[in-house]
């Protein structure tokens, strides 16, 4: 027997299920989260229901937004389900159900966008934070600097008051808080970028100039970016993971979310409208999130980036099937050890080689089932983010990059669409189509994927060094396979 999940049925379910012993009917809004994925939902709205079940910060409930078509689907599956869904912690031995209320409201852009706009505006609104992936922040990789001639900017910047973009509906917002004499609320990226608050405010900051530089200015004195760190191994959620919840806590949820049971927040303490008590629920508050960051996204990212296009090329799904083959597992500590470890700052209160050893293990957790399409999604945005600093830091320290070449070797191979036996890809990459192209002209020759310069800096792309290294381990993928080129780095 299975229970519809909205809020009439929660004290339906069984008792192997947590469920909101808080009254919702009294929660706020105080933060809208844009981008409402699988990643917040496992993440940030967890860390806000543990407050709630606390009797603390009832004002700091989540209100949703969705501005991309294709979160109608989410939308609607949320509304029916009163904004409820089921988060499965999933260890190697064991699971746990809760159902998470913290999410109070959604809206949704498209053909609503005043809607939104005034929801973000409006004066309850304390902090608007966003997981919009990697590549959602519109950097030119090559430069580092803002793209403005990124189409959706050119349609906001002719059109502000329809906006298509995070960005533009931001400003929009902003803009008509300034106008009413309201205080910017907090703008708090949680995606995987280093210094990601800092990115957030460079390039909304740069965005606004071209808009208005009246609004740029009051931005600059007024609003607040803080940096964070966000960290909760989440796979997409599939049809398999829906029959779970079904099958095995008798829950009918459209939505629910898969992750496994570590999860890490570290967030710079800069909220003038104030913030949540998250450091009552694990939290870390600090002054300064750098070395945090630099560790999980050099360290945990670029691994994960290590293992999944090597791993797709040897006809591997799951980052458990990769990291069990033996050769794959000593390439990620490789990466991590050799490549990564010595440029990494000291990290308070974190031991870096039990750090890593778990790593090791999370990525390893056959519970999870967390699918290498999705850790090799958007490569053009994550491996200038993940990999490529690493391997500048490298050389301009004259320290060693085989490694991380190799990885980038591996997505080279990766974007020519078909692994060793033939059979095709997924690749999923706003610059699929150029990516792609390139990679199939260019063969074992890395010299025309290096020319793309939104995600090679120049420097970078020129560095002899770099090329012999991406040369020798992209002419082995060519000649030898995957598998005999990954036994040739590894050693085994």
């Amino acid at each position: 027997m299975t229970t519809k999940l909205n809020q009439k049925n929660l004290q339906s379910l069984g008792p192997n299920v947590r469920v909101p012993s808080y009254d919702r009917r009294g929660i706020g809004q105080q933060i809208a989260h844009i981008g409402v994925g699988g990643f917040h939902r496992a993440h940030q709205a967890v860390y806000a229901d543990d407050l709630l079940h606390l009797g603390a910060g009832n004002e700091w409930g989540l209100c949703g937004v969705g501005l991309l078509e294709q979160d109608a689907r989410i939308r609607d599956v949320l509304l029916s389900q009163d904004y409820l869904y089921t988060v499965v912690e999933r260890g190697a031995h064991v699971e746990h159900a809760r159902v998470i209320g913290s999410m109070v409201n959604y809206v949704f852009g498209p053909g609503h966008t005043e809607e939104v706009i005034e929801k973000l505006a409006a004066e309850e609104r304390k902090i608007v934070t966003l997981t919009i992936t990697e590549g959602g922040y519109y950097v030119h990789q090559g430069t580092g600097e803002f793209d403005a001639q990124h189409p959706d900017i050119q349609h906001d910047l002719a059109h502000p008051g329809e906006p298509v973009c995070s960005f533009g509906y931001l400003l929009a917002a902003l803009d008509r808080r300034r106008t009413r004499g309201l205080a910017p609320f907090t703008v708090m990226s949680c995606d995987n970028l280093q210094g990601n608050g800092d990115m957030i405010q460079k390039m909304l900051l740069a965005f606004a100039e071209l808009r208005d530089p009246k609004l740029h200015n009051w931005l600059v004195v007024n609003c607040a970016f803080p940096n964070s760190m966000v960290d909760r191994i989440t796979p997409a959620t599939t049809d398999e993971h829906r029959a779970l919840v079904r099958d095995k806590f008798g829950i009918d949820d459209g939505w629910p979310v898969m992750c496994e049971p570590f999860k890490q927040w570290v967030i710079e303490d800069h909220f003038p409208l104030g913030r949540p008590a998250w450091q009552e629920v694990g939290a870390q508050m600090t002054s300064d999130v750098l070395p945090y960051e630099k560790m999980k996204l050099r360290l945990l990212n670029a691994s994960h980036q290590a293992m999944c296009y090597v791993g797709m090329l040897l006809g591997y799904q799951f980052a458990h099937e990769a990291m069990a083959d033996a050769q794959i597992c000593k390439l990620v500590e490789q990466v991590m050890e050799v490549d990564v470890t010595p440029l990494l700052p000291v990290v308070p209160g974190v031991d870096l080689t039990q750090y890593k050893k778990t790593l090791i293990e999370r990525f390893s957790n056959p519970a999870i089932r967390d699918q290498l399409s999705r850790l090799g999604t958007e490569g053009s945005a994550r491996i200038p983010k993940f990999v490529l600093p690493s391997i500048s830091e490298q050389i301009e320290r004259g320290g060693p990059i085989g490694n991380l070449s190799f990885v980038v070797a591996s997505w080279f191979r990766y974007l020519t669409g078909k692994d060793d036996e033939g059979r095709d890809l997924p690749i999923i990459d706003p610059m699929s189509k150029k990516l792609c192209e390139a990679a199939q002209a260019g063969g074992k020759d890395p010299a025309n994927l290096l020319s793309i310069h939104e995600v090679f800096s120049k420097s970078l792309a020129g560095s002899p060094r770099f090329n012999s290294e991406l040369r020798e381990a992209l002419a082995s993928f060519y000649d030898d396979g995957a598998r005999a080129t990954l036994a040739k780095y590894t050693g085994a």
